[in-house]
């Protein structure tokens, strides 16, 4: 069962909020008038579904995630949460998560847009800003879930009214993202967006310590040599790297195997054994142990379910 937001959690909408809302709504609906997912412009995507989805799995890369109609639920480790069109959801590390639609229907589709948060640009604002380092706690996990107030909707909306005045999206689209991540970072997630900085800290720590393992997939996982190139003890390192993903190093690292080995299994020609060599597994039933606890089924009958072929 999803956790259920208490009155000190949950955005209250006010009447503007709501227009605001049926407008993002009918204008995501407009652009995209069948289910699936679209990068309508560079670092803006739209999504619609019109049914309950099952759980899917992958890697969430750095978003703000605002949802106009319908819900949704992500897991992360331990932890779950669920949007709606009340609230916002930010991830600024990537990582392995679950997911899936809890509210759609044909009538009123799951309808949402996602903007994809670039460190650069994030530290740029950050530093116009004004704002300290010490002024915000960096030491929080990748991803959660926040109200939704009027302004950052209200930004929102203008960036998706420009869609239809593709001259103006050009000059104008710039400066409403730059006052989205702004709000971003003097809002409730403000930490959490800090973990996009180019500046030191554990949190920054942990970005590289991601990109570390995401480089060596196939190699065996080595905690004290990490730990000892991110300047940390192994047991500070351990705790910071969970706080932050809501996984140990070596549960990170076997999502990452896993969902790469998925991918590997619906490209390309490969049995399960050969999918699982490609991603660091030397025994083939390990790794089929492994597939089935993560995805609920074998290898190859997964890959056939998902390719729309009968299994055997």
């Amino acid at each position: 069962m999803l956790p259920v937001m208490d009155e000190t959690t949950t955005a209250r909408a006010t009447p503007r909020m709501e227009a605001d809302r049926r407008e993002l709504a009918e204008r995501i609906a407009r652009a995209l008038p069948h289910d699936g997912k679209i990068e309508v412009q560079p670092g803006l995507l739209l999504g619609r579904c019109s049914r309950l989805t099952p759980m899917a799995h992958g890697f969430h890369h750095p978003l703000f995630c605002v949802i106009a109609q319908g819900a949704k639920a992500l897991t992360l480790g331990q932890d779950t949460f669920r949007y709606d069109p009340a609230h916002y959801m930010i991830s600024t590390v990537g990582v392995p998560m679950s997911s899936r639609v809890v509210e759609a229907s044909p009538e009123e589709p799951f309808l949402n847009l996602m903007i994809t948060l670039d460190p650069g640009l994030v530290s740029s604002v950050f530093v116009e800003s004004g704002l300290a380092p010490s002024q915000v706690e960096t030491s929080t996990r990748a991803v959660d879930v926040s109200p939704l107030n009027p302004e950052l909707l209200d930004a929102s909306l203008r960036l998706v009214r420009l869609l239809e005045r593709p001259g103006e999206y050009r000059i104008l689209a710039p400066l409403v993202i730059r006052e989205i991540l702004y709000r971003l970072l003097t809002g409730a997630q403000g930490g959490r967006m800090l973990h996009l900085a180019t500046f030191g800290g554990q949190a920054h720590r942990m970005v590289r310590a991601v990109e570390i393992l995401r480089q060596n997939l196939q190699r065996p996982l080595r905690i004290e040599q990490m730990a000892r190139e991110l300047g940390m003890s192994v047991s500070g390192f351990h705790a910071h790297f969970k706080a932050v993903t809501a996984m140990s190093p070596l549960q990170y690292l076997k999502h990452l195997r896993l969902q790469e080995a998925q991918r590997l299994l619906l490209s390309e020609d490969l049995d399960a054994a050969e999918a699982g060599y490609r991603v660091g597994y030397e025994d083939a039933s390990h790794f089929s142990r492994d597939y089935k606890r993560h995805f609920g089924e074998p290898p190859m009958r997964d890959a056939e379910r998902r390719r729309g072929l009968p299994a055997e």
